[in-house]
Order: C-alpha cells, then sequence, then structure tokens
C-alpha cells in the first residue's frame, strides 16, 4: 500500500506530497483560483514555491521525492472555492430531486438546512473539499448527501445544534482519504470491480481521513475517530480495523449506517424497502438505534412487489440455501488442514459471519417456500442481492483478519473464497 496502515506520525504521511491527491488539486487548479497561503519549503529549508503564487504543474514538479517543511496541504488555499454558501446551494439541489433518498431527508431538512451556514470550514477541509468539486464531481455530491442524511439522523435522535453540525461534519469529510489513493480503486465500484490486493488499496482511506482530520485541521478528535470508523460494522466485518461493537464509538456507528444507506441508494432503482432489508438483514451489523429512523420511514413507502411463479422461487431459494451450506462445510474442511492460527482466526471469523446471515435469512420470514407467496418475489430478490453482497465482504473481511499467510494456507483461503462466491453464480 502507498500508505502503512499503522502511520501515525505527520513526517511519515505527510512530509511528501501524495501524488493522486496532488493531481486531484492541480486539476482543480484548472478552474479553480488555489494558491499558496504561506512559502513553501523542503526539510532542508529550500524554497520551493512562494507565497501567493498559483499552484501549477511546475509545482508538481519541484515537489517530487521531496520532503516538505510542512505539510502541502496546510500551504495552500483556495481563494474561490468551497464556502458554507455553496454548500447550502448544493444541498438545496440534492433536496430538490425526486429521490428515495430526499423522501428520508426531507422530514429533516429545515433543521439541517439551517445548520449548514454554521459548519467550520477548516482552510484544508475547504481545500480538499474544492479539488473534489472540482475534479470527482460525484465524490463531492456524496460528500453533501453523506453530510444531510447525518444530519437528519442526529435530528431524529434529538441532537442539540451542537451535536447536528458535529453529525454534518463526519458526512461531509467522510470520504477526504479517497483523495490519497489512485481513483481507480474508489469505493462506488469497488463491490463489484475490485480483486483483494486493489481492495487493500481501498480499506486505506478511512485512516487517511482520520490523519487528515486528526492532524491537519482542528476538528473535535470524535468527527476524526468516527471518520476512521465508517466502513466498520459491528460484527467485525468491516475494515480498516474490523472493530467490533464496543469499540466503534456514538458518531462511528451513525456515520456507517449513513454510508451503507448511501452505498444502497447508489443504484438509481433502489427503493427505501430494499434499505430497510439491506441494513437489517444481518443481525449485528449495524446499531439499530440509528438503524431505526430509516427503517420507520422506509416502512411508509409501499412498493408493487413483482409477481413470480413459485416454483421459480422455490429453486431460488434451494439453490441460495445449498450454497451457504456448502460455505459452511468448506470452513470446517479446511480448518482441518491450516497451518497456522492466523488462517483458523480467519475461518473462525467467516463461520461467525455466515452464521449472522443465516440468522437473517430465517428471521425475515421467507426462507421457506411454503411461507411465502408469488408477491413476495421483490423481497426475496433483495435479501437474496443482500446475502450475496455479505458472502462478498466475508470473504474480504477474512483476508484482512489472516494478513500474511504461507503458501498453502493462501490456497486454503482462495478456496474458501471460491465458495463464497459461487453463491452469486
Amino acid at each position: 500500500m502507498e500508505i502503512a496502515m499503522n502511520t501515525t506520525a505527520r513526517s511519515t504521511v505527510f512530509s511528501t506530497a501524495n501524488p493522486h491527491a496532488l493531481a486531484t488539486i492541480l486539476e482543480a487548479a484548472e478552474t479553480k483560483q488555489i494558491i499558496a497561503s504561506t512559502d513553501i519549503f523542503d526539510i532542508s529549508g529550500i524554497k520551493l514555491w512562494a507565497r501567493d503564487r498559483p499552484v501549477s504543474a511546475e509545482l508538481q514538479r519541484k515537489l517530487l521525492d521531496r520532503q516538505l517543511r510542512d505539510p502541502l496541504e496546510t500551504s495552500l488555499m483556495a481563494e474561490d472555492g468551497v464556502t458554507t454558501a455553496s454548500l447550502g446551494e448544493a444541498a438545496l439541489a440534492l433536496l430538490a430531486q425526486q429521490t428515495p433518498l430526499v423522501r428520508l431527508l426531507k422530514p429533516h431538512a429545515t433543521k439541517v438546512l439551517r445548520e449548514v451556514p454554521q459548519l467550520n470550514l477548516h482552510s484544508v477541509a475547504q481545500l480538499l473539499l474544492t479539488a473534489t468539486q472540482a475534479s470527482r464531481p460525484q465524490a463531492f455530491e456524496h460528500a453533501v448527501a453523506a453530510m444531510l442524511l447525518c444530519g437528519a439522523l442526529m435530528d431524529a435522535h434529538g441532537g442539540n445544534p451542537a451535536e447536528l453540525r458535529a453529525a454534518m461534519l463526519c458526512g461531509l469529510l467522510h470520504d477526504l482519504g479517497e483523495m490519497y489513493i489512485d481513483p481507480k480503486f474508489g469505493e462506488a465500484d469497488a463491490e463489484q470491480s475490485l480483486d483483494f490486493e486493489s481492495y487493500q488499496q481501498l480499506v486505506v482511506h478511512p485512516h487517511v481521513g482520520q490523519l487528515l482530520v486528526a492532524q491537519l485541521t482542528n476538528y473535535p478528535k470524535s468527527v476524526a475517530q468516527a471518520i476512521a470508523e465508517h466502513h466498520e460494522r459491528l460484527d467485525g466485518s468491516g475494515y480498516p480495523r474490523g472493530a467490533k461493537r464496543e469499540d466503534v464509538s456514538t458518531l462511528g456507528k451513525m456515520l456507517a449506517v449513513a454510508e451503507a444507506t448511501l452505498a444502497v441508494l447508489r443504484d438509481p432503482e433502489a427503493q427505501l424497502a430494499r434499505l430497510s432489508i439491506a441494513l437489517r438483514v444481518v443481525p449485528g451489523e449495524f446499531d439499530l438505534g440509528w438503524v431505526g429512523e430509516i427503517a420507520r420511514l422506509a416502512q411508509q413507502e409501499t412498493t408493487v412487489s413483482a409477481h413470480r411463479d413459485k416454483a421459480e422461487l422455490a429453486d431460488r431459494l434451494t439453490r441460495l440455501d445449498a450454497a451457504l451450506t456448502e460455505a459452511h462445510d468448506s470452513i470446517e474442511v479446511l480448518a482441518t488442514s491450516a497451518e497456522s492460527e492466523s488462517l483458523l482466526g480467519a475461518l473462525k471469523l467467516s463461520d461467525g459471519l455466515l452464521d449472522r446471515l443465516r440468522t437473517g435469512w430465517y428471521a425475515s420470514g421467507l426462507w421457506s417456500v411454503e411461507a411465502i407467496a408469488s408477491e413476495d418475489a421483490a423481497e426475496v430478490e433483495a435479501i437474496e442481492d443482500e446475502l450475496i453482497h455479505r458472502l462478498c465482504a466475508i470473504e474480504r473481511a477474512a483476508w484482512l483478519k489472516a494478513g500474511t499467510l504461507s503458501e498453502g494456507d493462501t490456497h486454503r483461503l482462495n478456496l474458501l473464497g471460491q465458495s463464497l462466491q459461487s453463491v452469486g453464480r
């Protein structure tokens, strides 16, 4: 990985200009006025760039492999960049759309919008948000959506204005770390297109985002911690740490629910009923206190279920059940020949997560052919899709848990991956 997971020292992470972040900033500088807010020196005191000078490709050449006295992010500013006013305009534009997300937000929109002008836009955050808006507009829209959704969730839980603003900052800043990895490893297509080695690049971004906020801004530590946790799952299947319930902060639990919600609603055809299933199909994955408001709103939306032949439903349910059983049996067999405790730990985690999947499936009441009707087809499909999605997540969680393995154990874990992937075929 380009940035080590266990790195915490500013001198290691920000002493040189990250090539991906710098490329994004330079691209943004083609349409935005981004200048040096102070003279830029290398670690030996050589002046590389003068204060008030606009950034350009020449700066990129001068920074190549140079250790810097101060982080580049603290030495640049966007004169005509993102402001709280432009954030408010972006939020209003989003709320004017006719989408399931907007239906979630509208009961709380007035209070949340009232807090946007009160947000503290630190210069580093403003710089990176400006670069994102100019160079990665979809990522900026995602940040605005997360800001609004986190504010709505906090409002639903009775948060005061200060708590609303902290929640909104969590949403707005949570993916800044993605700017520091290759754009081809962005999370929008991660679930479908990335192999595990590429996925290892993606899983760094919550940690990088935490370091950015903790070391280069004056935001509360709780915001930085939540950013680090926005892909964690309370059952230990998330990343980057595989943290469990007691190790995840309150804001982190909220942000994880918000991020998962937006991931489901990324599909333009997604419905709130599908979202409710996605958040509840695996018991213990998300904090139910934060899920509750979304689930209640989702239950108010009626969807027309497609009618399917019961024989077709029966076949799909039978194949899914057989695949889950096969994956469980595969774990038992592989455990008997494991060469290391690392593989055994990964297999144990996988087995526990598989049990949670089956528990969630059974709890849905849609696992038995006799218990369902043809009009339940849409819910069956939604649960099937979510189970397949979670099986992919189990494979990745297993690899992250295992770490470095011997050649033999690597082969064994690959066999488990093949078993899990077969479910979606």
